[in-house]
C-alpha cells in the first residue's frame, strides 16, 4: 500500500493542518463532540484543494457516527451506481444494521440535474452524504443540495504542520518505522514543494526514502534535480484563478509594486494568457489610477501592444514595466465613479431636455426655433466661459470629483476656479 495511503489519520484526532476545523474549538472537534454523545451527523460538503484531508475527514466520520462509510466517485460513476449504493443503504437500514455515509469524491462532477439524485435519500435520512469538492459550491452544487449540507472549507496545510506529517510518517511503524534518516533541511523542503498537498509530500517522501535505501545521497540540491520546479496549484477558470487575479488588483491598488509582481508571476507560472493580464491592467489603469495619472492607460496599451510584438518570454519583462508602473502611480476612481453616477442620473432623470443654446441648428427653421441661440464659442472668449451646460433639472450636479492625487490635484484646481468663476456670473 502506498505510503500516503498506509499514513492517512485514522481519527479526526490525527488530522493535521486543519486547526480551524479539528483543533480545540473548531466546528468538526463540536460536531464529533455531539456525535458521540448520541447527536445525527450531518450531511456535509468538503471544500478545499487537494490532499488537504476530505476523504480522511470524511472516513474519521463515518467510523465516530458509526455508519457504514460507501464510497463514491461522480467522475467514473453515474446515477445508476448512485440507485444501487441507495438499494444497499435500505436493506442495511431494514436489517437494522445501522446508518450509512456516502461519500462522494469530486461531486460537482455531476451536474445540477444529476445532483438532484441524492436529495430524496438525504431527505428521508437513508444516507448521510459527504460531498467532496474543489471548486465553489456556490457555482458547483445546486441550491437544493446546498441547502441540506453544511459546507466546511478546508485550508492547504500549512509547511509546519506538513513537516509534523512527514516527520510522523518516517517514525510510525505503519510509515517508514524510522527505516530512513533525513536531515531537517531535506524535510523542509519536502514541505514547501507539497504546496499544501499531503498525498504529494508523502508520495515524494515515498520516493526520498527508495533513493536512501539505494545508497544514493539526498541533499537539497539533488531534491531540486530530481522534482524539478513546484507545480503551481492553478485553475484558469475558477476560484483558484479569480482570487490570484484579485490579489493582483488589490495589490497594484494598495501601490505594493512586490506584491503585485508576485501575483503576476503566479498567473503567468499557472498558465494564463499573458493577453488576459494585460487587459486587466488596461482595467486597472483606467478605473483605479484614471487621471491622477493620464499617461498610465496608455503605458498599459502599449504594454499590450509590445507583448503582441515580441511575444514570450520576452513579453514578461514588458508586464513587468507595466505592472511596477501602474503600482507606484497616484490613485484616483474618480472618473470610474463619475461615469457611473452619470449612467444613473441618465437612467433615473429620462430624456431631459436639452438646452436650447446646445441644441444643432442644421437648417434655418431650426435656428427660427431658436436651437443654438444664446450659445457662446469659448475660443472666442479665451478658452472658457460661465456657462452651464446640464439640463436645467440637473443643473449643480457635480459626477465627477478629482481627488488630489497627482495630476487630478490640477484638474480639481481648474474645477473649482472655473465652479466660482460660474457661482459669480449667475
Amino acid at each position: 500500500m502506498p505510503l500516503a495511503e498506509r499514513m492517512r489519520p485514522r481519527t479526526i484526532e490525527e488530522v493535521v493542518g486543519q486547526e480551524e476545523l479539528v483543533g480545540q474549538g473548531g466546528l468538526l472537534t463540536r460536531l464529533v463532540e455531539s456525535v458521540r454523545g448520541g447527536g445525527d451527523l450531518p450531511s456535509l460538503i468538503f471544500w478545499g484543494p487537494p490532499g488537504t484531508g476530505k476523504t480522511t475527514l470524511a472516513r474519521a466520520l463515518a467510523s465516530v457516527g458509526r455508519a457504514h462509510f460507501e464510497p463514491f466517485s461522480a467522475v467514473l460513476g453515474g446515477v445508476k451506481e448512485v440507485r444501487e449504493i441507495v438499494e444497499r443503504a435500505k436493506e442495511r437500514k431494514r436489517r437494522g444494521l445501522g446508518k450509512t455515509l456516502l461519500f462522494v469524491d469530486e461531486i460537482h462532477r455531476f451536474n445540477k440535474g444529476q445532483q438532484d439524485a441524492f436529495l430524496p435519500h438525504v431527505e428521508d435520512g437513508t444516507l448521510i452524504l459527504v460531498g467532496a469538492t474543489t471548486e465553489n459550491p456556490s457555482f458547483a452544487l445546486n441550491a437544493a443540495l446546498l441547502s441540506r449540507c453544511r459546507v466546511m472549507r478546508l485550508g492547504s496545510i500549512g509547511v509546519e504542520a506538513m513537516k509534523a506529517l512527514l516527520r510522523r510518517a518516517i517514525a510510525e511503524p505503519r510509515g517508514l518505522a524510522g527505516g530512513v534518516d533525513l536531515d531537517d533541511e531535506v524535510v523542509a523542503i519536502l514541505a514547501e514543494k507539497a504546496d499544501g498537498d499531503a498525498r504529494r509530500a508523502l508520495n515524494d517522501l515515498e520516493i526520498v526514502a527508495q533513493l536512501v535505501r539505494e545508497g544514493k545521497t539526498v541533499d537539497a540540491s539533488s531534491l531540486s534535480a530530481l522534482f524539478g520546479a513546484t507545480p503551481l496549484r492553478h485553475d484558469r477558470a475558477g476560484d483558484a484563478h479569480y482570487d490570484v487575479v484579485s490579489a493582483m488588483i488589490k495589490s497594484l491598488r494598495g501601490s505594493d509594486p512586490d506584491a503585485s509582481l508576485y501575483y503576476m508571476a503566479r498567473l503567468l507560472e499557472g498558465g494564463d494568457d499573458p493577453k488576459f493580464i494585460f487587459r486587466r491592467l488596461v482595467i486597472f489603469a483606467s478605473e483605479d489610477i484614471g487621471n491622477a495619472d493620464p499617461r498610465a492607460i496608455g503605458i498599459a496599451m502599449d504594454g499590450l501592444q509590445a507583448y503582441q510584438m515580441l511575444g514570450m518570454p520576452e513579453g514578461r519583462i514588458v508586464l513587468g514595466q507595466v505592472v511596477t508602473y501602474l503600482a507606484t502611480a497616484p490613485k484616483s476612481n474618480a472618473s470610474y465613479l463619475a461615469v457611473d453616477a452619470a449612467i444613473e442620473a441618465a437612467r433615473t432623470m429620462g430624456s431631459l431636455p436639452i438646452p436650447m443654446k446646445l441644441r444643432n441648428a442644421p437648417t434655418k427653421l431650426m435656428t427660427a426655433m431658436g436651437h443654438g441661440e444664446g450659445y457662446r464659442y469659448p475660443h472666442d472668449h479665451g478658452g472658457w466661459v460661465a456657462e452651464h451646460y446640464l439640463p436645467d433639472a440637473l443643473v449643480g450636479r457635480v459626477f465627477y470629483a478629482p481627488t488630489g492625487a497627482g495630476y487630478e490635484k490640477q484638474i480639481a484646481e481648474r474645477l473649482d476656479r472655473w465652479r466660482k468663476l460660474r457661482e459669480g456670473s449667475d
